[in-house]
């Protein structure tokens, strides 16, 4: 999109026709009103702001407005006139409105016909069909909100769930935004002190304190570390909790899968070494999402696909948030410490977790002198008495028994992961690489600091952590950045 395209009048459907029962039609520009004026047989040229009119959309002809109605009928009588559709016409005045310009919304029936030939009308009048992403990019052009903002709306209209749809709005809403201005702030305040120095530098005057200085480092710094932080699990709400089910061959790991998701997605067989390859699907637990990842059964193989497939299983424990250890309730208790110990010999407590599925529990039934084994003897086996990312819980995959408990488990550990990592979470890709280059910034200047180095050069690294933050709301942005971000969005939006 050029600048001089934004001269023009939009025109685009913003809703998908024919999937319920009206559609939304939506123009923006100087010219938005005149042009709905032109089709449809209700006057609108002196409309006010957030009004609305009902009145019919006409193809053809020369009817006036007054022949268009009469008392028996709603429909235009005049020869040659097309009645495209009955429609509700709603108004908005520059400068409140969502793109700022004048906007109408013209709401039809939702049919493909009717839309078609209603956007064709308005660009032969002289509109031009957006592309996508343009209405919410000359919001933001005009200052209605910032390109964080901008980006959580095709966020908000892509979450699938109550956790993505939580944070989208969130940010939709100016939290995220709201943070980095405050770090902005305070980090401008002092390179302008900084930036003064250097204008009186043959006087060797210091006007920013260094002490200050630090403090402040610090503070924008840990705030920073801690937005990067939360770009992992802000990333996997938006596309789903990584949880990997892991264990030995045939323990019921597949079964495991199949039930949570309450269909046959994997392939379930007595024979050891079936499952070859992860397989994947999320369910979502009260609105949090969970990407589940069914792992190959871990042994000792010589049968080379079979490798492969271990291998791709230890890659999925090492890289899930929660992992599912399944384990056969049914063999020795020897048997069953040693692979509980290799389950959290491949976990890492500390950033992950692991809970343990006694499986086949249902087969035991009430024998009590089998069940001694319990909780308290694993965790202090393991040493694992104080450690709050490991549970121990007793299932049966094939009964279904004990899965609420599990799923009550996933929730809240999920519950705790986002209450502790703050009210924002960053789930952006291009916010974290800008966080990034923003805090290895402002390491140089804690190193310069230390080092003593001049104004100057601390001066510069300053600037750059203040670049960097703003690419991300977008105070400084190119048209490439813009084309690549609103070029993501729906034709529509």
């Amino acid at each position: 999109m050029t600048t001089s395209s934004f001269e023009d009048t939009i025109v685009a459907a913003a809703t998908v026709p024919g999937t319920g029962a009206i559609s939304v039609i939506r123009i923006s520009g100087r010219d938005a009103v005149a042009l709905a004026d032109g089709i449809v047989d209700t006057p609108l040229a002196g409309a006010k702001g957030y009004s609305s009119h009902f009145g019919h959309v006409i193809a053809a002809g020369t009817s006036t407005r007054d022949s268009a109605h009469n008392d028996d009928c709603p429909y235009l009588k005049t020869d040659g006139i097309e009645v495209v559709d009955e429609v509700i016409v709603t108004v908005f005045r520059a400068p409140k409105s969502y793109t700022g310009e004048d906007c109408v919304e013209i709401s039809c029936h939702a049919s493909s016909y009717i839309v078609s030939r209603i956007i064709f009308l308005l660009i032969e009048a002289g509109a031009r069909q957006a592309e996508p992403g343009e209405f919410t990019q000359r919001a933001f052009l005009a200052g209605k909100m910032d390109l964080t903002q901008a980006e959580a709306v095709a966020d908000v209209i892509a979450s699938q769930n109550a956790a993505a749809h939580r944070i989208a709005m969130n940010q939709m809403r100016g939290g995220f935004s709201n943070e980095l201005q405050e770090m902005r702030g305070k980090l401008l305040e002092m390179t302008s002190l900084m930036e003064l120095e250097l204008d009186f530098s043959e006087e060797e005057v210091e006007f920013a304190d260094r002490s200050v200085l630090r403090e402040l480092l610090e503070q924008v710094l840990s705030h920073v570390s801690r937005l990067r932080e939360s770009f992992k699990l802000g990333n996997a709400i938006k596309n789903g909790v990584p949880v990997a089910i892991a264990g030995a061959v045939n323990t019921g790991k597949s079964t495991l899968l199949n039930a949570l998701l309450g269909e046959d997605r994997a392939i379930v067989s007595d024979i050891p070494g079936t499952t070859r390859d992860t397989v994947e699907d999320t369910i979502i637990i009260e609105g949090l999402p969970f990407r589940l990842i069914d792992t190959a059964g871990i042994r000792e193989t010589s049968e080379e696909i079979e490798k492969i497939g271990i291998q791709r299983s230890f890659s999925k424990i090492s890289s899930a948030d929660i992992i599912l250890g399944v384990i056969d309730y049914t063999k020795p208790l020897e048997v069953i410490l040693n692979e509980t110990k290799d389950l959290v010999s491949n976990v890492d407590l500390k950033s992950q977790y692991l809970i343990i599925l006694l499986n086949k529990a249902d087969i035991l039934g009430s024998n009590k002198n089998v069940r001694l084994f319990n909780k308290d003897v694993l965790f202090t086996d393991l040493s694992l008495n104080s450690c709050e990312n490991f549970q121990i819980l007793e299932i049966s995959a094939k009964t279904g028994s004990g899965l609420s408990k599990l799923k009550e488990s996933l929730k809240v550990i999920e519950q705790k992961r986002e209450s502790s990592a703050g009210s924002i979470l960053v789930a952006n890709a291009r916010h974290f690489e800008a966080l990034g280059k923003a805090e290895q910034c402002l390491r140089n200047v804690r190193k310069s600091l230390d080092l003593k180095i001049p104004t100057d050069l601390i001066s510069q690294d300053l600037r750059e952590a203040l670049y960097h933050l703003g690419t991300i709301t977008g105070e400084i942005s190119t048209d490439e950045v813009l084309g690549e971000i609103f070029g993501k969005f729906c034709i529509g939006k």
